[in-house]
């Protein structure tokens, strides 16, 4: 059999990756067989992803993916994740991807890298960094040099990363992906080639590969990287369209959906586990491999969600995708099933290790809130410009961005925007009169008749930047002139104030004052505290609250919305102290009387109405 992407080595052994700390191997692409030390080997992968969980947990979740019946885990990396500026590239701690992998391998898993550097995921700018959009001209996925120069160097670091990490030098990196769907984006073939020489360049040398749905890969198939179909039925009429387009080597599934993500303000999804396993049988019986994205999705934590447009719908902190493995790691009943499906189709000599078991899950009910911080007593320095500025113009990665200026008297008016990105509060002399959200497409707002001149204000939050399609170039805030229309009259408004309010990973300062009662319409922080003497996970209920974001113990847990359909906050026990534990809520609309408690389970399909109402 003439093969592929041949790699030349001195051992050639079978087994697991554990069984390989300190020896190389071999893997190779053939013509109709992925080849492990020159002997055909079935891929049964899934994706799960490193910055989802957290990192006390990473053993546990690759230890389920192992008991599920998978022999490898798939991997995004996300750009953003690691070089939050430019230049300045963070690997430790939760970023720590080396040992991810190195824990995948000790557990018995291979591994297949997904560096991007454009990733998707339902991830925050589908995982660039959002400071390339501070450059006007940017135009990402493309050949543009500062785009290109940017990659470049961001794939050079996560080579000094893993490249020692490749099954080729001992570790079990089996593969290393080319950029990621971007049939779906453009047809440039000579960029992916780029981006394929980059990664050359940073020193991997295992065989890499594109991947893209049954009917993008005609965009980005090249003859000399070998391509794998994404598809969530069908896979007979996936693979197909791969034959298509390359006509020999293994069959490869590399995104499988056994579920899919959830979106604010549209019902949870769930997906048929009869058509999952009929689907996986399929492929196992074609002896072709494949990748179930995801087999555990885990939680978006911080303001790492991206948006889907258009229309702008942003997805939900909790990743949960009703994958095998839910938020918590918990084994689902398609789980269990898959597990008896995959254990009819393993290697010689493999066997599924035990289930481990589950981390324990509580109830906490004890939370007293104490202190509140208003935002409007904790405004950093603004910015003074005669247009309202974007949220990356003021050098601010995530949170939103107040915007303040001066009306003067007139009658009852329209005020109208080019775009707001995304959510908006509009008050009148400290007065919530309304507010503009990108979900609905709203661009205008009724404002009321001043008889003198007029504070207006607009607090505008990015909700997640776009991941997928041709309006990722999402830049947050205020677009635009802002014009007022009174009758045939229209003022474009100027002199501008721009308040930059960085929330997230790292919030701007904050005084705290004692509690006291006020009226819901103003946004505020709440610090509280809560007891507990179990590392158990549990979830906040969110449902007496509105719109924000949360901190424990410093962690950002991530965004909650009372549109559902995600009502609670996935808290890891292995966050929570012994004792006291601090916690920390951000609500756009303020509360009158905060209060929280926390379940055992998720509630992760219930749609409501907004709490605070609009004023008419």
């Amino acid at each position: 059999m003439k093969i592929r992407y041949i790699i030349l080595l001195s051992f050639l052994l079978w087994g697991t990756p554990g069984n390989a700390q300190s020896s190389k191997q071999t893997f190779a692409i053939g013509d109709s067989s992925f080849l492990l030390n020159g002997k055909p080997y079935i891929i049964r992968c899934g994706e799960m992803h490193y910055a989802r969980i957290p990192k006390e947990y990473w053993r546990h979740r690759l230890q389920m993916i192992r008991a599920m019946g998978l022999n490898t885990v798939c991997a995004y990396l996300f750009w953003n994740f690691t070089e939050k500026q430019p230049g300045e590239f963070n690997w430790t701690g939760q970023a720590n991807v080396a040992e991810f992998c190195k824990i995948a391998q000790e557990e018995g898993l291979y591994v297949i890298l997904r560096p991007g550097p454009y990733s998707c995921a339902e991830w925050d700018f589908g995982g660039l960094p959002w400071w390339l959009l501070k450059d006007k001209n940017m135009a990402i996925r493309t050949r543009y040099k500062p785009y290109l120069d940017a990659c470049r160097r961001y794939l050079i670091e996560v080579g000094k990363q893993l490249v020692p990490m490749q099954i080729t030098n001992g570790g079990n990196i089996l593969m290393v992906q080319v950029e990621n769907e971007y049939g779906s984006y453009g047809k440039d073939k000579e960029y992916i080639g780029i981006i394929r020489d980059y990664i050359l360049e940073a020193g991997f040398t295992v065989p890499l590969f594109t991947c893209d749905g049954p009917w993008q890969l005609v965009n980005d198939v090249r003859p000399d990287i070998f391509a794998a179909v994404n598809f969530g039925d069908d896979p007979e009429g996936g693979f197909k369209a791969l034959r298509a387009v390359e006509p020999k080597g293994p069959l490869f599934c590399s995104e499988y959906y056994p579920g899919w993500f959830d979106s604010w303000g549209k019902p949870h999804h769930k997906g048929v586990t009869e058509n999952v396993l009929k689907d996986l049988k399929y492929m196992l019986d074609h002896k072709a491999s494949f990748s179930i994205y995801m087999a555990h999705g885990g939680t978006t934590f911080g303001t790492y969600n991206g948006a889907n447009a258009p229309p702008f719908i942003p997805q939900t902190s909790s990743y949960d995708y009703d994958a095998p493995i839910n938020e918590s790691g918990q084994a689902t009943e398609k789980f269990h099933l898959i597990r008896n499906l995959l254990s009819n189709y393993l290697q010689e000599g493999e066997t599924i290790p035990v289930i481990p078991a589950e981390i324990p899950a509580q109830k906490i009910s004890n939370f007293h809130f104490s202190q509140q911080a208003s935002l409007w007593n904790n405004l950093p320095k603004p910015v003074q410009n005669d247009t309202a500025m974007l949220m990356e113009d003021l050098d601010q990665a995530y949170g939103a961005v107040l915007y303040q200026t001066k009306l003067k008297a007139g009658n009852k008016a329209v005020l109208q925007f080019h775009k707001v990105n995304d959510y908006a509060l509009v008050y009148l002399d400290k007065t919530l009169i309304g507010t503009l959200d990108r979900i609905k497409g709203d661009s205008a707002i009724e404002i009321p008749a001043r008889k003198k001149t007029a504070l207006l204000e607009i607090l505008v939050e990015g909700t997640g930047r776009i991941n997928y399609g041709r309006f990722i170039h999402d830049r947050k805030g205020i677009h635009g002139s802002v014009i007022l229309e009174e009758g045939p009259t229209k003022t474009v408004l100027k002199n501008w104030a721009n308040y930059p309010i960085t929330l997230g990973e790292v919030n701007i300062p904050l005084q705290w004052n004692p509690i006291k009662a006020s009226k819901a319409n103003a946004a505020c922080f709440y610090k509280g505290s809560f007891s507990t003497t179990l590392s158990a996970d549990t979830y906040l209920d969110m449902r007496k609250w509105n719109k924000g974001l949360v901190w424990v113990n410093g962690h950002c847990l991530g965004r909650y919305w009372n549109i559902g359909p995600t009502q609670t906050m996935f808290l890891p026990g292995c966050w929570l102290k012994n004792g006291e534990n601090e916690v920390v809520i951000f609500d756009l609309f303020g509360s009158s009387s905060p209060q929280l408690q926390s379940l055992d389970k998720p509630v992760l399909d219930e749609l409501t109405i907004p709490q605070i109402k609009e004023k008419k």
